[in-house]
């Protein structure tokens, strides 16, 4: 998929990304990432909370995207965000305010 700039938009409809939760949205995104898209947009304002397993299933999806991969993440709330920022994994997803600024960023 070299050169395609086409932004992959998923709301993530889960209040909860924890290890109830994370294996049943895993199992979701299988077909979606099947596809290695380069530029994912993941609106994560429907979540409340995030646990590591929650994370890892994120980290997974990322690594499926293959090495020239990017996610952004927009609709955080501030827990969320935190988390993103302990475990740097900020290092790694694009933390966007608005899905305009994660366009831009993702371009």
């Amino acid at each position: 998929m070299t050169g395609n700039t086409q932004i992959l938009r998923i709301l993530i409809q889960h209040p909860r990304l924890d290890a109830a939760a994370a294996p049943a949205f895993r199992d979701e995104m299988a077909g979606t990432f099947a596809n290695r898209p380069e530029r994912v947009l993941l609106d994560l304002g429907q979540v409340e909370f995030i646990d590591s397993t929650g994370l890892g299933v994120l980290v997974s999806l990322m690594k499926q995207m293959g090495p020239g991969g990017r996610i952004a993440v927009v609709g955080a709330n501030a827990a969320v965000r935190r988390l993103f920022q302990i475990t740097r994994l900020d290092t790694l997803f694009v933390i966007c305010d608005t899905e305009e600024q994660a366009d831009v960023t993702l371009g």
